[in-house]
C-alpha cells in the first residue's frame, strides 16, 4: 500500500496497519525485572533525532514519497518528546472554542454537506505544517530474528510512517497509543532508518478542539518492544462484587501470540499483601477464560483504601525457562446508582474533583512523573478524591498513579468538536460533528474502544466518559451504547445532551451541566428528575474567583442525587520564556506570543499556576471539600 497524502482530508481513514489497542499492562522478561519494573523487553528511542520543518504543502505529491534526509539541506535536530513549537520551529498558539483557523481559512468538515468531501482540505492547505523525523537505530544482538512492535505515546495529530523505505502505517488520535509491528521491514545487522511524517492537521483537528494550546509533533514516548515466542497482547480482566459487598469473583480473558507447542503458561494471583492466593496452568491458546474465581477475604478498593491485586501471566519454554511475565493490577470496588443515588461499595459517593490538563510550565503538554506525584500529593493534601482527564486520554502511568493512590478517574475518550456548532458564542449546530453524520460513525466509535480497550483493568476509573463539548447525535449514542455493551462495571457520561434533549434518554447515565449554578441545579433536582446531577465542570478557578463553592456543596446535604463535580480546572497552561526587556523568566499565556486568533488568558483558570504553586483559591477548595471528605 503506498500512503495518501488525501487520508489527511478523509474522516474515515484514521488508521492504517495499526495495530489493535490493548490493555496497558506491563511485559518483562523474567520476575526480577517485574519486582523492579525495569523491562528488557523495552528500548526506548527518545532523545535526540534528525528532523526538518516545512510549511509549505505545495511541495508534496498526493502519494507520499520516502523523506529523504541525505538530500535535504533544512534537517538539523530535536528532542523527542517535544512539542515542535516549543522547539522554536513553529508558531505557539492558545484557542479555547475556536478552531486555530478561524477568521483565516473557513473550512467545513467533510461529509456536512450532504456526501461531500472536501478534497485538499488540510492536503493543499497552506496552513498545515509538516514536521519530519528520523531516528537510526540498531537491533541489540538478542532482539534479532524477533518480533519488534514500536509504540508512540503520543503524536499530534497525524502521523506516516516508514522504516528502511518501506511504508509501515498511518494512525491519528493524538493521544492514545499507536502500535506497529516492524518485524517485515527490520534489518538485524546494521542500521534501521526509522521516518516519521506529522502533519499539524487532518480531519482528526475538526474533533480535537480543546481548550488548549495548540501543539503538534512527537510528545510522547516512542519505544521499541520485543515480542518473544509467545507474547501475551491483552489481558481483561472482570472484577465483580458480591449484593452484601463481603465477597468478590474474577473472571478474565486473554490474548497471546505465539508458537504455543513449545511453551506453557501460569497464573497467579497476589493479593495487596503480595501473598499468592491463586496459581494455575491452563492450556496455551490464542485466548483464553479465566474460570471464575471466589475471593472470600476481599479486600475493597476506594479513596481512603486504595488495595490492590496483581494478576502475572508467567510464559516458560520447554526448558522451563522465563521468557515473559506480564502482569497488571485490579481492584475490586462496585460503583453503581441505587434510586439515583451514586453509590461506591454500598456507600454514597461524592465526587470531589477537579478538570486536569496534562501540563508543564518548562515543556507543555510533555509531563513528567514528578509532575504527576506532586499533582498527586496536593490533591491528597487538598481533599481532592476525583479527577476528569479532560478531555483526551492522559499519560498511561497516570492512571495506574491514581490505581495506587485512590484518586477516583473520569476517563474521557479523546473528542471535542466544540468549534463546529458554537459560533461566535452562539449555537449553531448546521455543520456539528460527528453528530449523526455516517461519514465521522467509524472515527468516533474507534475512539471510544481505544479509552476502553487500553485503561479497562483500571479499578480507579469509575466513569466512561463519551468526549467533550462535542454537542449530540446518534454518534454519541452508539458510543454510549458501546461502553454499556462492553462494560457492565461502570457509569458512562456526557454532558453535550443538554444541548439537544431529544438524546437525553440515550445519551449518559447522569444529568451533567457545565456552571449551571447552585439554584438551577437545586431546581433541577426538586422536579422529579430521570437522572442523578453531576457537574463535569463549575467553578471556572479565573482570577479571584471560587467564591460560593460553599452553595454547591450544601446541595450534598439536601439531595441524595446530586453526585457532585470537577473544578475548571487544576493548573494554568502558560509557558516561562525569558523577557526581552527585564531579561527574567516569567510566564506567558495565551495571546502573549502574538498568536491570533487567540482565547488570551483564557488559558489561566486553574487552582495552580503554571509552575505547580497552589493558589489562594485551593484554601477554600480544602475547606468545603475537606467537610465531605469520605
Amino acid at each position: 500500500m503506498l500512503p495518501q497524502l488525501a487520508w489527511l482530508d478523509d474522516p474515515k481513514i484514521f488508521r492504517v496497519n495499526q495495530l489493535p489497542a490493548h490493555s496497558d499492562h506491563q511485559v518483562y522478561r523474567n520476575l526480577i525485572e517485574a519486582h523492579q519494573k525495569q523491562s528488557s523487553l523495552e528500548k526506548s528511542l527518545n532523545g535526540t533525532w534528525d528532523f526538518y520543518y516545512t510549511d509549505q504543502m505545495e511541495t508534496f505529491n498526493s502519494e507520499l514519497e520516502v523523506p529523504d534526509f541525505e538530500k535535504n539541506t533544512a534537517v538539523t535536530t530535536i528532542e523527542v518528546p517535544k512539542h515542535i513549537e516549543l522547539a522554536n520551529f513553529a508558531p505557539i498558539q492558545y484557542v479555547n472554542t475556536q478552531y486555530p483557523w478561524d477568521a483565516r481559512t473557513y473550512r467545513r468538515p467533510p461529509f456536512t454537506n450532504q456526501d461531500e468531501q472536501i478534497p485538499g482540505v488540510f492536503s493543499r492547505a497552506d496552513d498545515n505544517a509538516v514536521g519530519t523525523y528520523r531516528k537510526i537505530f540498531k537491533l541489540d544482538p538478542d532482539w534479532q530474528d524477533q518480533k519488534v512492535h514500536i509504540n508512540f505515546a503520543g503524536v499530534e495529530r497525524a502521523f506516516y510512517l516508514w522504516l528502511n523505505g518501506q511504508f509501515v502505517g498511518y494512525a491519528e488520535d493524538s493521544f492514545s497509543p499507536s502500535e506497529f509491528d516492524l518485524t517485515p521491514y527490520l534489518k538485524n545487522n546494521g542500521e534501521n532508518e526509522l521516518i516519521v511524517q506529522v502533519f499539524k492537521h487532518s480531519t482528526a483537528s475538526f474533533i480535537e478542539d480543546q481548550d488548549f494550546f495548540r501543539f503538534f509533533g512527537i510528545f510522547r514516548d516512542v519505544t521499541l518492544l520485543l515480542q518473544p515466542g509467545v507474547h501475551v497482547t491483552d489481558i481483561a480482566l472482570k472484577p465483580q462484587v458480591s449484593a452484601d459487598y463481603q465477597m468478590g469473583k474474577l473472571t478474565g480473558e486473554f490474548k497471546l501470540t505465539g508458537e504455543f507447542s513449545q511453551y506453557e503458561l501460569e497464573i497467579k494471583i497476589i493479593n495487596p499483601q503480595g501473598e499468592i492466593i491463586f496459581q494455575g496452568q491452563p492450556n496455551l491458546n490464542h485466548e483464553i477464560r479465566l474460570p471464575e474465581i471466589k475471593f472470600y477475604d476481599m479486600q475493597l478498593w476506594s479513596h481512603k483504601n486504595p488495595q490492590l491485586y496483581h494478576i502475572e501471566l508467567i510464559v516458560k519454554n520447554q526448558e522451563h525457562q522465563l521468557i515473559e511475565v506480564a502482569t497488571t493490577a485490579f481492584g475490586f470496588r462496585k460503583i453503581e446508582l441505587d434510586d439515583q443515588v451514586l453509590k461506591l461499595n454500598g456507600e454514597r459517593l461524592k465526587i470531589l474533583g477537579v478538570n486536569r490538563h496534562e501540563w508543564n510550565a518548562e515543556n507543555g503538554r510533555v509531563i513528567t512523573r514528578d509532575d504527576m506525584l506532586t499533582d498527586l500529593k496536593i490533591f491528597k493534601e487538598y481533599h481532592i478524591n476525583a479527577v476528569r482527564t479532560s478531555h483526551y486520554a492522559d499519560q498511561l502511568s497516570w492512571y495506574q498513579l491514581c490505581d495506587e493512590h485512590g484518586i477516583y478517574m473520569m476517563a474521557e475518550t479523546n473528542l471535542e468538536s466544540h468549534g463546529s456548532w458554537q459560533k461566535m458564542g452562539q449555537l449553531e449546530p448546521s455543520y456539528n460533528v460527528p453528530g449523526s453524520l455516517p461519514g465521522w460513525k467509524d472515527a468516533v466509535l474507534d475512539r471510544a474502544k481505544t479509552n476502553y480497550e487500553t485503561f479497562k483493568n483500571h479499578p480507579s476509573v469509575l466513569f466512561w466518559s463519551l468526549g467533550n463539548e462535542s454537542y449530540a447525535g446518534t454518534n454519541l449514542s452508539e458510543m454510549q451504547e458501546y461502553f454499556h455493551k462492553v462494560d457492565s462495571t461502570r457509569l458512562v457520561h456526557y454532558e453535550g445532551v443538554v444541548w439537544d434533549r431529544q438524546f437525553e434518554d440515550q445519551i449518559s447515565d447522569f444529568e451533567s451541566r457545565m456552571y449551571a449554578s447552585p439554584a438551577e441545579v437545586r431546581k433541577y433536582l426538586e422536579q422529579n428528575p430521570k437522572k442523578p446531577f453531576m457537574l463535569c465542570e463549575y467553578m471556572h478557578d479565573m482570577g479571584n474567583s471560587l467564591g460560593g463553592l460553599a452553595e454547591y456543596m450544601q446541595l450534598f446535604d439536601d439531595f441524595d442525587n446530586y453526585a457532585g463535580g470537577f473544578i475548571w480546572d487544576y493548573i494554568d497552561q502558560a509557558l516561562w520564556v525569558n523577557d526581552e526587556i527585564s531579561g527574567q523568566k516569567v510566564l506567558r499565556y495565551g495571546g502573549d506570543f502574538d498568536d491570533r486568533p487567540s482565547d488570551y488568558g483564557f488559558s489561566a483558570d486553574g487552582l495552580l499556576f503554571a509552575n505547580r504553586l497552589v493558589k489562594p483559591a485551593m484554601q477554600e477548595v480544602a475547606y468545603q471539600y475537606g467537610k465531605y471528605t469520605e
